[in-house]
């Protein structure tokens, strides 16, 4: 299939029912309301196809944009493909998932992390917290610079507080992933977290919640599931 198809098909599959949805969780035009579950029937078409991903990201509609960060090849995406693709990044969606699993899976995951961490943009801050997170849940430890999390961990209990909205939700996932994630470094974590308290981030007209750190930690234990990487962070 051609980028041109199946941006003709992503338009027959999106419903006002899902746009309004989309819409009160940050969505904007141009995007046709296709569900996750339908980008993915497409997926199992094409398969990996950077050059398909590249040509759907560029087309500027969110269901496409989406659908790119699923099929990219994340081993070929360039330093400069990654910072591109931030920057077109309009809403979170994209900057706190599609952007972060590619840049994650890609060789400048770390550098990018760090650098967009300490971004004056608000959604850039969000994505360099995810990527980071991102990698914790698919790196060995000993790929990972535990003393750095460490000091990351330190620093959002400074800084969660008085930290720009998504950027605060975001650091709160990034305690959710060290203490799930990282077996060293899980009780630090949830002590943090018991420190940090309630994390306040508006959700905008949604029934969506922050989630309590040390509850979803808790969870992930009771599930089996607590310090076990993953494969794929892509979903």
């Amino acid at each position: 299939m051609t980028s041109k198809e199946i941006l003709s098909q992503l338009k027959t599959m999106g419903s006002e029912s899902t746009k309004k949805v989309l819409v009160k969780h940050g969505a904007k035009e141009p995007f046709y309301g296709v569900k996750v579950g339908d980008l993915k029937t497409i997926v199992k078409k094409v398969k990996v196809n950077h050059t398909l991903a590249l040509e759907l990201y560029d087309s500027g509609i969110s269901d496409a944009m989406y659908l790119a960060g699923l099929i990219a090849d994340d081993s070929k995406m360039t330093k400069k493909n990654l910072q591109d693709w931030i920057k077109k990044a309009y809403w979170y969606m994209l900057s706190e998932y599609t952007v972060p699993w590619v840049a994650a899976g890609s060789m400048h995951g770390h550098e990018l992390a760090i650098e967009w961490i300490e971004s004056k943009d608000e959604k850039t801050a969000a994505a360099g917290w995810v990527t980071y997170s991102c990698l914790l849940a698919i790196k060995d430890n000993e790929e990972l610079d535990l003393k750095e999390i460490k000091s990351l961990v330190d620093r959002i209990q400074k800084d969660i507080h008085k930290s720009p909205n998504r950027v605060r939700h975001t650091m709160n996932n990034f305690i959710i992933s060290v203490g799930g994630y990282i077996a060293p470094l899980s009780e630090h974590a949830i002590a943090t977290a018991k420190k940090i308290g309630t994390v306040q981030v508006n959700m905008g007209d949604t029934a969506c919640k922050v989630p309590s750190a040390p509850a979803y930690i808790e969870n992930m234990k009771k599930r089996g599931s607590l310090t076990k990487k993953k494969k794929t962070v892509k979903c």
